[in-house]
């Protein structure tokens, strides 16, 4: 068995990119994750790599409330156990070590697949440091996921991703001036499916499933392997396109409705991204292209 990310066939078989289950990782204690490291992590990432604020929200929490944390990026590493707050490392893979863990992680993950499964593309990593009682709050995410928790504990919950009257195709659909939280009520909890994790225990999180996330009573170090099918990411430039179209006053049919019109969204969209990709190399040219095609809240990470 392995000692990265630990997973039973048959569960994979019948389970994965269709519904939650529980993993297993050894991945705890690992020297990638002590708050030294991380710190020497968050000092080598672009700002736009890392959004923090502080921990004690609610599941429903509106973004435009949330509030920050007067305190730079790597002091909130290092004061973790008492400065409140919740911190994403995005794109952990740019760094080579913890893209090679992420590689190690993701051969557990293919090879526990059928051989005709899908196959697995862009593979991103995203560490979670938290404080003691923080709160992600309702949202999606548009890739597939398996969560690990290395250190500490927290409680996820996740909902069915075919129910609409949760999140609703159009809250769905992609912008970078959208933010990830959605809209909860406290009624949803009864059609919540809890997953307990505690050091050494994971939870994959299918794409596009619903979930918030609650920490323990100590700080909380996870991180979130994620990778996408071929299958995600032509879905991801439709809705793209469509939140797109929808700004503009055109809202349009979900992905899967009207293949033609997918596949000319999906041209459209390779098309687009094609001529803007020089201008996203560094992160100035990333925020001002940000700014400039879909306004401030593009780049609401900054107000942390």
């Amino acid at each position: 068995m392995s000692t990265l990310i630990q997973l039973q066939a048959d569960t994979v078989r019948d389970n994965l990119y269709k519904a939650p289950f529980a993993a297993r990782h050894g991945l705890s204690g690992h020297p990638l994750f002590t708050l030294d490291r991380l710190v020497r992590l968050a000092q080598s990432m672009d700002r736009d790599r890392i959004e923090y604020n502080a921990g004690r929200l609610a599941p429903d929490q509106r973004p435009e409330d949330t509030p920050g944390i007067d305190l730079p990026a790597v002091e909130v590493i290092r004061r973790i156990e008492t400065c409140g707050a919740w911190m994403a490392i995005k794109n952990v893979e740019l760094d080579p070590d913890y893209r090679a863990l992420l590689e190690g992680c993701l051969a557990d993950i293919r090879a526990a697949q059928d051989a005709d499964a899908e196959p697995v593309e862009d593979i991103r990593g995203f560490i979670f440091v938290s404080s003691a009682g923080s709160v992600t709050p309702f949202h999606v995410d548009p890739e597939q996921n398996i969560l690990v928790q290395i250190a500490g504990d927290k409680v996820v919950r996740i909902f069915d991703n075919e129910d609409r009257s949760l999140v609703s195709e159009e809250d769905m659909e992609m912008s970078p001036d959208k933010h990830r939280n959605q809209r909860y009520s406290e009624d949803f909890e009864t059609r919540a499916r809890a997953f307990r994790l505690g050091e050494g225990d994971g939870v994959h999180i299918p794409y596009l499933w619903p979930h918030w996330v609650e920490a323990g009573e100590s700080y909380s170090i996870s991180l979130a392997i994620t990778w996408k099918t071929p299958s995600v990411i032509r879905a991801n430039k439709i809705r793209f396109m469509n939140g797109a179209l929808r700004r503009l006053g055109l809202p349009q049919a979900a992905p899967g409705r009207r293949p033609r019109l997918d596949g000319a969204k999906v041209f459209a969209y390779d098309a687009m991204r094609a001529g803007l990709e020089p201008f996203r190399r560094s992160e100035s040219l990333r925020r001002l292209l940000r700014r400039v095609l879909f306004g401030r809240k593009a780049n609401y990470y900054y107000g942390s």
